[in-house]
């Protein structure tokens, strides 16, 4: 190969030369270019899945259940005959009743979660609260009593005498007799102090005996 290259014209020679450079160089790119990176191993990570567990049976019970419940008393008017009108009053106390209700519950772990009514009866039954109201008629009250005639007034009577009247007068003499008056008196009449008009003609007290 060396002597065929020398005896090539040096034109030749040198193309040659260029060529196998050139080849050379190619082969060398290849080969550079073939070489494949190994790949990097990488570690596997493992995810662990839980086990579900079963879920738990609900505890269904169910049970009878009393309870008592108050029934309230109604309150009621009634005429009253006897009992003047406008007048009222309670005659009868009210009193609350009582029932008995009885439940059949059911619970769930313990827990109520519905109930449904069994029976409902009244042990007591309620006492209504009575109020009395008057309905008669008051009669009309009694007229006034006429006022009483004023007495005439009594002439005045000498304080000396009693038993009867002896006007205060210039004479006074008894009725019936023989004197002139002005003034008379029926007797007979006591003499309590002085017998300024002699009625007492026999001295005993007693004056216009007859």
């Amino acid at each position: 190969m060396g002597h065929v290259m020398q005896s090539l014209p040096h034109a030749l020679r040198q193309a040659a030369t260029i060529s196998g450079l050139a080849l050379v160089t190619a082969l060398s790119g290849c080969a550079a270019d073939d070489t494949v990176a190994a790949p990097t191993p990488t570690a596997a990570t493992a995810t662990a899945t839980p086990s579900e567990s079963p879920s738990p049976t609900p505890v269904v019970t169910t049970e009878t259940v009393t309870e008592t419940e108050a029934i309230p008393f109604e309150r009621v008017s009634r005429d009253d005959a006897p009992m003047d009108l406008g007048e009222e009053e309670a005659t009868t106390k009210g009193v609350d009743g009582e029932k008995t209700l009885t439940y059949e519950v059911v619970f769930t772990d313990g827990v109520e979660t519905s109930r449904r009514l069994v029976s409902e009866v009244v042990t007591t039954e309620p006492v209504d609260e009575v109020t009395s109201v008057g309905t008669r008629e008051p009669p009309p009250p009694p007229p006034e009593p006429e006022p009483e005639p004023e007495p005439e007034p009594e002439p005045d009577c000498d304080p000396n005498y009693a038993g009867g009247c002896v006007p205060i007068d210039s004479d006074v003499d008894c009725a019936g007799g023989s004197g002139n008056g002005p003034s008379y008196v029926n007797g007979p009449v006591r003499v309590v102090g002085s017998d300024v008009y002699g009625l007492d003609r026999d001295g005993d007290g007693i004056g216009c005996e007859s």
